[in-house]
């Protein structure tokens, strides 16, 4: 499945902030920009986005950046997706022409049930559950010692 760079973006800025923001400390744009390899103009504008969703707010001045408005516990997958695409977990609909065609029965057969697993699988997963998942590969993953 491929989602939009604006969707993938917009996931892992949620996901830079969640975990890099200790103790209430706000995180700049640019510090995201520069550790994910985002465009900081493409960031500023998925940031906007997020914040007027309300998974962020800004905080100005020396300091400033952008932090969770609430736990990542709160924050569904879900959410984060249909705010950045309402599209990614939309159903699909069906004219009256097509009722009875082979569009139709694979749309009911695979593409409903298809989607019905991702909106399942969304809804399910907060922020939280997937930092943690990152956070226990990352660990399998830099177990390795090195000079």
């Amino acid at each position: 499945m491929r989602v939009s760079t604006r969707v993938e973006y917009g996931v892992v800025a949620l996901t830079d902030i969640a975990m890099y923001s200790k103790d209430s400390k706000a995180i700049t744009a640019s510090d995201i920009a520069e550790r994910q390899h985002i465009s900081l103009k493409y960031l500023e504008q998925i940031l906007m986005s997020l914040k007027q969703a309300g998974f962020v707010r800004s905080q100005k001045g020396v300091g400033g950046g952008y932090m969770l408005s609430r736990p990542a516990g709160s924050i569904l997958l879900s959410d984060i997706l249909n705010a950045l695409d309402g599209t990614i977990l939309a159903e699909t609909y069906m004219t009256e022409n097509d009722e009875y065609s082979l569009r139709s029965l694979l749309n009911n057969c695979f593409w409903e049930r298809m989607n019905d697993y991702l909106r399942s699988f969304t809804e399910n997963l907060t922020l939280a559950e997937l930092i943690s998942k990152c956070n226990g590969y990352l660990d399998e993953k830099w177990d390795l010692y090195m000079i």
